[in-house]
């Protein structure tokens, strides 16, 4: 074990971290956001702040001859009233691109959430120190993936030699928006959500702006990614739309057409692919809203029930299968104009054969098998030969 003399304290800076879009120096530390501050101060919605602090991608990357790594942290871990414990957030520990090591947090807050009620109380926690030793000798790229699920402010970063920024791979970097499945729901750790699979597979830079219960066509949203540099770039929409019933078909449509536009008008040429909802199958032909199922909250079980009516489809309320259709019109209308724009369907990433074998636990969110099966189909799909991210010369 190191002596305290042994170690070198490194300030934590944005030329560490890769996967934020702004970083916010609190009282404790460093707390990295996936949404900028003009985006946040135009929200107002307790779900999307949460998900938008959680570091969901986002990694600290250094190059470094240390055997020994310790990060002080201060997370917050939520918690439902009812439901069993959430398990405590993973960090993921990557050497020369390699999983080399995991760790748990420890300490922190607890935010507590009465489902009933949406309400949350935060009982305060200490920070806590995640510590990574054994790492092999010599010069090599240390990655550190924050738990996409807990809220994480930096506090510190030691190592028992120095530290520096990694140089400039030449990768692409990937941007994509999307839902609590993007997010990373019920993924294993934060290198196996299934954006994070397909960035590896597709050998690129991740910047991930899943935002759990939060995909809502939001312009502040487009906006950020607008002005956020990208060489490919996704947005798999429809299912917090649902989830929410926040729009009619009639208001659906021209927000999609906005949110693209915003989008092209920082980004004119770069590939952009839209991805349509996955198999989910309470809400296929059933509208929303979504509501957890206060009878099985009673027996220790978390599951989601559409509480919509399909008849409500005549009036414009939208389901998981006329998103589909109207996603896949708007992209061959624009496309005809836009030939970096691609429509993929969320049923070729998982479909109802792939239910059938691999359910949704909870009737919405994947599994860690399943969030490896999505990622590996969008890596075939999206970066190999003939796909709208794969390598040009």
């Amino acid at each position: 074990m190191h002596t305290e003399h042994d170690w070198i304290t490194t300030p934590l800076t944005a030329d560490l971290l890769r996967g934020a879009l702004d970083l916010e120096r609190t009282e404790h530390g460093l707390l990295p956001h996936r949404l900028p501050a003009r985006a946040r101060a135009q929200n107002t919605n307790p779900q999307l702040a949460m998900a938008e602090a959680q570091p969901s991608g986002v990694r600290l990357v250094f190059r470094t001859a240390a055997t020994a790594v310790e990060l002080d942290t201060l997370r917050t871990k939520r918690d439902y009233v009812g439901v069993p414990s959430r398990p405590d957030g993973l960090y993921d520990l990557l050497v020369d691109g390699r999983p080399a090591g995991q760790a748990s947090g420890s300490g922190g807050n607890v935010l507590t959430i009465d489902m009933a009620t949406w309400e949350g109380e935060v009982t305060p926690g200490p920070v806590g120190t995640v510590r990574f030793t054994g790492l092999p000798e010599g010069e090599k790229d240390v990655e550190i993936w924050l738990p996409h699920n807990e809220t994480t402010e930096l506090v510190a970063l030691r190592t028992d030699a120095p530290v520096e920024p990694v140089p400039d791979r030449g990768r692409r970097v990937w941007l994509h928006h999307g839902s609590s499945i993007s997010h990373g729901s019920d993924a294993a750790s934060p290198t196996a959500i299934w954006p994070a699979i397909a960035a590896s597979l597709g050998g690129v830079e991740l910047v991930n702006l899943g935002f759990g219960g939060s995909a809502m066509l939001d312009p502040f949203t487009a906006r950020a990614m607008r002005d956020t540099p990208a060489d490919l770039i996704s947005v798999k929409m429809g299912i917090n739309i649902v989830n929410g019933d926040v729009m009619r078909l009639r208001a659906f449509g021209p927000a999609v057409h906005g949110f693209l536009d915003t989008i092209r008008d920082g980004h004119p040429d770069t590939p952009l692919l839209v991805v349509s909802p996955i198999h989910c199958a309470i809400h296929e032909d059933t509208p929303g809203p979504t509501a957890p199922d206060l009878s099985e909250i009673s027996k220790g079980r978390l599951l989601f029930a559409a509480m919509g009516d399909p008849a409500e489809k005549a009036t414009g309320k939208l389901t998981l299968r006329v998103i589909r259709e109207e996603l896949a019109r708007i992209v061959r209308q624009r496309a005809a104009d836009d030939p970096n724009l691609h429509y993929l369907d969320g049923l070729d990433l998982y479909g109802e054969s792939d239910a059938a074998g691999l359910p949704l636990p909870d009737h919405v969110h994947p599994d860690a098998a399943t969030h490896r099966h999505i990622g590996e189909r969008f890596g075939a799909l999206a970066f190999t030969e003939g796909g709208p991210f794969a390598a040009r010369g």
